[in-house]
């Protein structure tokens, strides 16, 4: 499944001049692939790292998050494609990056980081696809290339990383919260995180006054009235579920901050 994966994304980039990497605003690191990126470099295309969901992040993080990634010789933007902010910030780094026109664009990302939005944001209202890509047997016979300006054009279909993110991001962006047969533990993980970088995150999210994660997901559960038939316990696993889903739709709330980043790095250099 792996290796279609990679077989599928080095389709989509090889048919691209400019590749833009979608990474979650809240943990831009984690959401982030140098596999993609050093294969992007080798087949000698662009690249620009879009730092989506920018709106649930303050601003200055946006901006330092950017700022880190172009001292280290990135193009970086940051946008909130679900609400179409942003747009016109990437189609002016998109065009900055084209060496020759016309130039063809690609999406690529883990799942979850909205690169379908993005794609949406880029096409507009009134976009129509000029052409199918040719050459695409055994990936997709779909795969349209859009109009998004002048000499300007986009692959429609989203090149997907394969999640390398360490053990939280591969489970809760490799598999929908429904297909989960343990949903516990990454919830368990993902609530631990969030109680680290937001203290106020459950109580926010849930009115929940709570630090125990296990705890956390049985209140859950009982306030929605989630119990086992057979003994009325808490059903833990379906909050576990609804606990993940509300992370991705930006219901439970927390962020790294770029400085621990910055920290690590340091401390890994001195090492």
């Amino acid at each position: 499944m792996i290796l279609a994966s990679w077989r599928s994304l080095v389709w989509v980039i090889r048919r691209a001049d400019i590749v833009l990497e979608v990474v979650d605003a809240r943990d831009p690191i984690s959401t982030r692939s140098r596999r993609l990126e050093r294969l992007v470099e080798s087949m000698g295309k662009k690249l620009i790292i879009v730092i989506n969901k920018s709106d649930l992040i303050p601003r200055d993080v946006a901006e330092k998050w950017k700022k880190l990634f172009e001292n280290r010789g990135y193009r970086a933007v940051y946008i909130a494609a679900r609400d179409h902010k942003g747009t016109r910030r990437l189609r002016i780094a998109i065009r900055r990056a084209a060496t020759s026109l016309p130039a063809i664009v690609a999406v690529t990302g883990f799942p979850k980081t909205g690169k379908s939005s993005i794609i949406n944001a880029l096409k507009g209202r009134h976009s129509a696809s000029t052409s199918p890509i040719p050459g695409s047997p055994g990936y997709t016979t779909h795969a349209q290339l859009y109009r998004i300006g002048e000499n300007l054009y986009m692959i429609d279909t989203p090149g997907v990383i394969p999640v390398e993110g360490g053990p939280l991001e591969a489970i809760i962006r490799g598999y929908p919260p429904e297909q989960l047969k343990d949903p516990v533990r990454p919830a368990v993980m993902l609530l631990e995180k969030a109680l680290r970088y937001n203290p106020r995150s459950v109580k926010d999210a849930y009115g929940i006054d709570e630090k125990d994660p296990y705890k956390i997901l049985e209140l859950i559960a009982l306030r929605r009235g989630w119990r086992y038939k057979s003994d009325g316990e808490p059903l833990i696993e379906e909050a576990a579920r609804a606990v993940i889903r509300d992370y991705h739709k930006g219901k439970l709330l927390f962020y790294v901050p770029p400085e621990e980043y910055l920290v690590r790095v340091s401390r890994h250099s001195r090492s």
